[in-house]
């Protein structure tokens, strides 16, 4: 028989459920729905409600159109709810993880499951957020452009100041954590004037190049030169007005009112088409007045401890997905090409530190460069940013051997992006662990909840690791734990003087 808890919130009780070792509510609403006229406006108060609600079910994750690597679909705008998961002994003052998932900007939901982390005494809280078209769209007139997903976040953390002692957790004690798409909203929070005082950690899993640019295919196989993953409002809007009308949502020459209340009648189906265009978070507004990849390297943002690393062989993933699974392996005769597309004149001496007769396949050589470009070096680029200005520890996910949660047949993954998440959590219809990797995601685990209780993931049962200010970069594996020579291991004083 499932056992009931319920919770009294300030908006009104919830009950949520006792499961094995934890206790779980799901589909919490932590703002109005943003719906009609409420589209592309900053979130407005849940309206309180009599009685207990049910917060058994996940809520409904946020519009977003089915893609090989994420097979939530939705077009339903009433998604700002979250998941809290406490563990099943009675306690307070917890330290408070939010977690703020990836997904490329367009896609992921809460359809996860922190019992690993809840297990190391943490209160988990994994909200529902506006992606894509409907987060980060602008327009001439419209107030915040580009920052609704940003400003939905804010609610979040406002949200948990407010009600996260109701679960036993520690509102004075809140780390804001991300993997991807998560990690760059994580910083953008770092920047932001407003997030100021709702969190006092942040951990980075994978965020992708913060502070620069990023050159032809080396993100994906195809995809040209990309520019920093933050776009000025004033370009966002222009943006905005010309995908409108060349869409036929908006007649040339309509004022900005007029076309907003038309674009706030177009289907979210209809949205969803040009999602991909709208992932980057607008600057020179009030929510977001800067641009990180300028206000970090120059210590404006919050002063917060960071954990902040990568996998070992990121770039698989966008190999293996959009390459070799697709049909279009990198051959022999493709490998020249893209280095030259991506490198210009440079393209001979990076193929001369990355021959082809040191890899497997063609694919890998690719992987290998596009990993410890696009990746590695941006990271610790990142790193020395933000070492420069507050404590910051940096690591290396390095299990070769995790379970992919999106199979390649054929394909070596290695530690592609996104591997240890399988570690953190569980997914629905996800790979099983091995019991070693069951035990070192207990430690990978205890590194992490350490840091959010304590701003430091020292722990007296796990291997030393000093901050990155001393030039450490902790390697994670189930064989060993330990300093990794992060700049040999990816090339990256060759990087440094490359485009």
């Amino acid at each position: 028989m499932t056992e009931h808890v319920i919770a009294r919130l300030s908006s009104g009780a919830v009950r949520g459920r006792r499961l094995d070792g934890r206790v779980s509510f799901r589909g919490i609403p932590y703002a109005a729905p943003p719906v009609g006229e409420r589209r592309w406006r900053a979130p407005a108060p849940v309206e309180p409600w009599s009685g207990v609600r049910d917060a058994i079910e996940p809520g409904k994750p946020a519009p977003q159109a089915a893609r090989s690597f994420a097979d939530a679909a939705s077009v339903d705008e009433d998604c700002l709810t979250l998941d809290v998961t406490t563990p099943d002994v009675l306690g307070a003052d917890r330290p408070v993880l939010v977690w703020l998932h990836g997904g490329g900007g367009t896609n992921g939901s809460t359809a996860r499951d922190p019992r690993r982390l809840v297990a190391h005494d943490v209160v988990v809280v994994t909200p529902t957020y506006r992606l894509g078209v409907l987060g980060c769209f602008g327009h001439p007139g419209l107030a915040d452009s580009g920052t609704f997903g940003l400003l939905d976040q804010q609610a979040v953390l406002r949200w948990v100041r407010r009600e996260v002692e109701r679960f036993g957790g520690d509102p004075g004690n809140v780390t804001l954590a991300g993997e991807s798409y998560g990690a760059q909203m994580a910083i953008a929070h770092l920047v932001s004037p407003a997030s100021a005082g709702l969190f006092h950690r942040v951990i980075l899993q994978s965020p992708f190049a913060v502070l620069g640019t990023t050159p032809p295919h080396t993100f994906i196989p195809g995809v040209p030169a990309l520019p920093p993953r933050w776009v000025p409002a004033d370009d966002l809007a222009r943006l905005g007005a010309a995908t409108a009308v060349e869409h036929g949502w908006v007649e040339p020459g309509s004022t900005p009112e007029d076309a907003l209340a038309r674009l706030r009648q177009v289907p979210v189906a209809d949205l969803l088409q040009v999602s991909d265009a709208f992932i980057r978070p607008a600057f020179g507004g009030p929510a977001l007045p800067e641009s990180p990849a300028t206000a970090l390297p120059a210590g404006r943002f919050h002063r917060v401890p960071v954990v902040l690393g990568g996998t070992r062989d990121e770039a698989r993933f966008f190999v293996g997905l959009f390459a070799d699974l697709a049909g279009r392996p990198v051959t022999a005769e493709d490998y020249p090409r893209l280095l030259a597309e991506a490198f210009g004149d440079a393209a001979d001496e990076v193929a001369a530190h990355y021959p082809l007769d040191r890899f497997p396949t063609p694919s890998l050589a690719w992987a290998q460069v596009c990993t410890d470009r696009a990746w590695a070096r941006p990271t610790r680029e990142l790193g020395n940013a933000l070492a420069t200005h507050t404590d910051t520890w940096c690591y290396e996910f390095a299990d070769r051997d995790a379970p992919p949660l999106v199979p390649f047949p054929g394909f070596p993954t290695g530690a592609q992006h996104a591997a240890e998440l399988v570690y953190q959590f569980d997914f629905p219809g996800g790979p099983a662990l091995s019991p070693a990797q069951e035990a070192f995601a207990d430690r990978v685990n205890r590194y992490w909840t350490t840091f959010a209780a304590h701003g430091d993931p020292a722990h007296p049962d796990l291997p030393g690791w000093p901050g990155f200010a001393t030039g450490h970069v902790q390697s994670l594996a189930p064989a060993r734990i330990g300093r990794v020579d992060h700049v040999a291991e990816h090339r990256l004083d060759f990087w440094a003087r490359m485009p």
